[in-house]
């Protein structure tokens, strides 16, 4: 078995810093295809305009292939070939107590190294109904992106957040089904639950993207989605669900200001690779 020097080395070189909008580096990504294609979190390329230095210091345009801002997921392409890719690892063989490394640019040192163990597996209160693989490794900005692996060098998530202390990222089970399945159908909004009226739930629009399926369909910050399709919306992973399973246009149901009169609304879909 090889050293955890070696392990990390290897985790390294399938690490890179990746660039929004020239800033300084928003965060990190993983090296997923010799080829070219890197993942990261949808938060970290959260521009049009993105770029990626490798180890060695070679930087690059990047081209947004995918995004799911429901997920935290992007995949972006560069134009470079023989790049030393990460090996996935399956996030569902995962037992508490493994040991978990996690590479990434905190607060722009690039290459950095933190270890820990496997927390556990699955939903976080508070975030929807889905899983996520929770680490004890100290994460800090630009980690965020980054791979999380186990003892063999194999990513078994991409880092995302800190909750309560816990470091979180995103199964390499999700990732695999991201690629797979490309962009997602999206209206382009940011929302929260919001209880109101007789405690009553709802999705709250906190934002609504400049020429978005939502800004289309006449969608407005402060609206509270109610229904989707006929399909009560109570999560975002709700909304998430209605989205997937329509084969065209939406039926969105939602209040604007008076709580009592359901206003009703029809959007359509895109699918696109920009970020928001």
């Amino acid at each position: 078995m090889r050293s955890l020097g070696e392990v990390a080395e290897q985790l390294r070189r399938s690490t890179v810093q990746v660039f929004s909008d020239q800033r300084q580096s928003g965060g990190s990504g993983v090296i997923w295809g010799a080829a070219g294609l890197i993942v990261t979190n949808a938060h970290v390329a959260r521009s049009s305009r993105n770029e990626v230095e490798l180890w060695d210091g070679r930087r690059f345009e990047a081209r947004i292939e995918g995004y799911d801002a429901r997920r935290d997921l992007a995949s972006l392409r560069i134009s470079a070939g023989g790049l030393p890719e990460a090996v996935p690892g399956d996030s569902s063989a995962l037992r508490p107590g493994e040991l978990a490394i996690a590479i990434g640019s905190p607060l722009g040192f690039s290459g950095a190294l933190t270890t820990g163990v496997i927390h556990s597996v699955g939903p976080m209160p508070g975030m929807g109904r889905r899983n996520w693989v929770r680490a004890t490794v100290r994460l800090a900005p630009g980690n965020s992106g980054g791979p999380l692996a186990n003892a063999r060098g194999e990513v078994v998530g991409i880092n995302t957040a800190i909750v309560h202390g816990l470091g979180l990222a995103v199964p390499s089970r999700d990732i695999g089904e991201f690629l797979r399945r490309g962009a997602r159908p999206r209206l382009g909004i940011t929302l929260r639950p919001v209880s109101f009226a007789n405690d009553r739930v709802g999705m709250l629009l906190l934002e609504v993207e400049t020429g978005s399926a939502a800004e289309r369909a006449s969608l407005r910050v402060g609206d509270i989605l109610t229904a989707c399709n006929g399909r009560p919306l109570d999560s975002p992973e709700a909304l998430s669900d209605a989205l997937d399973a329509a084969s065209g246009p939406v039926a969105l149901q939602f209040l604007r200001g008076d709580y009592y009169r359901t206003r009703e609304t029809v959007a359509r879909l895109e699918a696109r690779a920009e970020a928001a």
